[in-house]
């Protein structure tokens, strides 16, 4: 028996790599339906100021074939709290490096251990 019913997560995964897996399979082991929202290009080019490296589209196909992932939506603002109401989510799964930074929801929140070895901005930066 999983400890949550409906789980959340969601970034950029721009581009996605092994760090995003780990949070991904954290979720399933926690939760019996896995929802991934996947920032949207404007939303990426409005908070971290930057173009996005692979389209809305190409991430969310990636993300929704992977079998610890049950729906792919896209993530359009930051409110975290209308997702939990409109999914009745029952956790939302983030990064420990959110911790104290995550705005205040009704549902659990869980920090998975952060990927030291890896995250989005090496991988663009190596690609340069």
């Amino acid at each position: 028996m999983k400890k949550y019913k409906i789980v959340y997560t969601t970034g950029a995964f721009d581009p996605f790599h092994y760090g995003h897996l780990n949070i991904l399979r954290k979720a399933k082991e926690l939760g019996e339906y896995v929802i991934v929202g996947v920032s949207t290009d404007n939303l990426i080019k409005t908070a971290k100021g930057r173009d996005v490296f692979m389209s809305l589209e190409h991430r969310m196909d990636i993300l929704s074939e992977l079998k610890c992932v049950d729906k792919v939506i896209p993530q359009i603002d930051k409110n975290k709290q209308r997702i939990v109401h409109e999914y009745n989510v029952d956790a939302i799964l983030v990064g420990s490096d959110w911790k104290g930074k995550y705005p205040k929801i009704s549902c659990d929140l869980v920090y998975v251990d952060y990927t030291e070895s890896i995250n989005s901005t090496i991988i663009r930066e190596g690609l340069k």
